[in-house]
């Protein structure tokens, strides 16, 4: 395990700084959620998070990406448990992957930034 020289209390500091850039529209907030996962990444693993090639997947790969029943996950999708919205490609629902990543690496304990 490599470690890092990046603080978990850095992390969060910087996370403040670039909230309000934000709000304002200078940054995206994936970019945000960008940083901030792989700030969070590097100061607990001590490396990045690594590159993943955005695609739409259906709700049986959603679900075994959160490692729960395909059941489960439509249950928690009509309870708007989950950040990520459902995207229709004709007749069939998918979700981008790098969406249900960024909230598997999300801090529970802090709240949404949409």
């Amino acid at each position: 395990m490599k470690h890092s020289t990046l603080r978990p209390r850095t992390v969060k500091l910087i996370s403040r700084l670039i909230k309000p850039l934000t709000e304002e529209g200078l940054i995206l907030v994936s970019e945000e959620q960008t940083i901030t996962s792989n700030l969070k990444h590097l100061a607990e693993k001590g490396d990045l998070l690594p590159p993943v090639m955005p695609k739409l997947v259906d709700q049986r790969f959603a679900a075994d990406l959160l490692s729960v029943s395909l059941s489960n996950f439509k249950k928690l999708e009509r309870d708007n448990a989950f950040p990520f919205k459902r995207r229709m490609v004709g007749s069939a629902i998918r979700y981008r992957n790098t969406d249900i990543i960024a909230f598997i690496a999300s801090d529970p304990d802090e709240p949404e930034n949409k």
